[in-house]
């Protein structure tokens, strides 16, 4: 009987090329072995068998990837322990038809959530592997602006909306100017800078409504439209936060 190989290594022989392209080429999801798509370089194989890589290939390094992904009401990752992989399968990623990404589990591997939700809340989240995208949400994190749809209940005193712009505190702390307006009779839209888990419910408080839900629409230009709850997407190349 042969002794098996890694795949790297047959795949390398076999094209050939050079033992990291071949890496690149598996980890990339482009080889298929016996039919099946494999992308663990390590892989023990027993030559002789069917190795096909797909039309398209490319052995170029693996480019980060920062992903966002509507996280969905009652669906809290971080407090449940759940591992993000659990939504970002190939089923839910939504295609606008811009990105040439396709998903491989490298994708999964050293993901970074920046800017998280606060427990109960829902909406846009960010996972990236790229350092500098990480560095630069988590250093400017106060000076980017996030917009939220708040469901409320209660009565609003004829000055609460006033109040709610400009005018309330925080922990004994008067707050800046904030950005609040209807959106419908039961929903507020919030427009403001790294609010502190539980913010938005105080101030809510502090005007005699009470918070249904909060669900975060918006982080800096990156809107969720799109999007549907559960779903997620590549950031594309031209995005910006």
């Amino acid at each position: 009987m042969n002794e098996s190989i890694r795949l790297s290594k047959y795949l390398a022989g076999l094209l050939p090329c050079s033992r990291r392209e071949a890496e690149n080429y598996i980890e990339g999801g482009w080889v298929r072995v016996n039919g099946q798509v494999v992308e663990e370089p390590g892989f023990r194989v027993h030559p002789p068998l069917a190795v096909e890589l797909a039309e398209g290939a490319s052995a170029e390094d693996h480019k980060p990837a920062t992903i966002l992904l509507h996280q969905p009401s009652g669906y809290d990752l971080a407090a449940e322990g759940r591992p993000v992989s659990d939504l970002i399968v190939p089923a839910n990623q939504v295609s606008n038809g811009s990105s040439d990404r396709h998903f491989v589990k490298r994708d999964l591997k050293g993901l970074e959530s920046v800017m998280p939700l606060e427990p109960g809340a829902s909406g846009l989240v960010i996972y990236t592997q790229a350092f500098a995208i990480g560095r630069k949400l988590t250093e400017d994190i106060a000076r980017i602006e996030q917009e939220y749809l708040v469901e409320v209940a209660g009565e609003l005193p004829g000055d609460g909306l006033k109040r709610l712009n400009h005018g309330l505190s925080w922990q004994g702390v008067a707050l800046p100017p904030i950005k609040v307006s209807w959106q419908s009779e039961t929903r507020l839209r919030f427009a403001l800078k790294n609010p502190p888990p539980g913010l938005i419910a105080d101030m809510c408080g502090q005007v005699g409504l009470r918070v249904l839900d909060i669900r975060r629409i918006r982080i800096g230009r990156l809107p969720m439209a799109g999007l549907p709850a559960g779903k997620w997407r590549y950031l594309l190349g031209h995005e910006r936060f």
